[in-house]
């Protein structure tokens, strides 16, 4: 993970911190995004999001926005500064969304925090938002120059599949989830090609020459025969699920400071 994920998001000694910690503290950094404490804000985003997808970023501009959304074009700048601002910001979103999703499955069912379970459920929540999906099949139809953008490279750098698996693994692997007696670079290399692989087969161009009838059912025995035995019991599969939890509100840090909302709002 990167710099930009709070330290201490994964203790180094294998604890993590009380869920209710964490929910606090990111609920305070949300309260900051304008579309929470303003309806035409979110009137915006829902405006700006449905041309973003419909058009393409070629094809976006910031007064369609505002006319979509009954405002003066005025109004997006006090907002977002930019059109740059704005589409980061919708991609930003995305991953939120993501994030807030993976959140509350966990929170929900401890249980998806093992890696047969959890490496599916992420693919199927990352490939069902739209612009993740572009960003992570680099998408230049829909995304344009902002597939190659350096803040739209960070939020995949820093919330991608890759950054998480290089988090998750070492979870895995000290709560007796993943077998530890590979090399972590390797493994984590290995289930990283994997789980690209079975990506850009659903969202990737063209037709696929191989195509199965329940890929995600595939892809977590695929991730079992990977990384072995789920030996861990319910106390660590638990303890696993607390501090992906963890890691994730650190995600949420990362997303919110990549997005850098705009402290006061009209």
């Amino acid at each position: 993970m990167t710099s930009l994920v709070q330290d201490g998001a994964v203790p180094v000694d294998g604890s993590a911190r009380p869920c209710a910690d964490i929910v606090t503290a990111v609920s305070t950094s949300l309260g900051q995004l304008p579309e929470r404490n303003s309806a035409k804000a979110a009137r915006l985003l829902e405006a700006a999001g449905d041309l973003l997808i419909g058009r393409g970023a070629k094809g976006f501009t910031v007064a369609d926005v505002a006319h979509r959304a009954h405002v003066g074009k005025g109004t997006v700048y006090l907002y977002w500064p930019t059109k740059e601002d704005l589409l980061i910001g919708l991609i930003g979103r995305g991953f939120l969304s993501l994030i807030d999703d993976l959140t509350q499955r966990l929170t929900e069912d401890p249980d998806l925090a093992r890696p047969s379970r959890y490496c599916p459920l992420m693919l199927q929540i990352a490939t069902s938002k739209p612009l993740v999906a572009a960003l992570q099949s680099h998408d230049d139809d829909l995304l344009g120059i902002l597939a190659r953008h350096p803040r739209s490279v960070a939020l995949h750098e820093a919330l991608g599949p890759g950054a998480v698996l290089n988090a998750v693994l070492p979870i895995w692997r000290r709560n007796g989830l993943a077998r530890p007696d590979w090399d972590i670079g390797d493994q984590a290399f290995a289930l990283h090609a994997l789980l690209s692989g079975v990506a850009m087969s659903l969202i990737g161009p063209g037709t696929q020459a191989v195509t199965a009838d329940d890929p995600m059912a595939v892809l977590s025995k695929a991730v079992t025969a990977l990384l072995g035995p789920e030996r861990g019991g319910k106390v660590k599969i638990r303890t696993a699920a607390t501090e992906i939890i963890d890691f994730l509100g650190g995600c949420q840090v990362a997303a919110l400071t990549l997005i850098d909302p705009p402290r006061s709002h009209p």
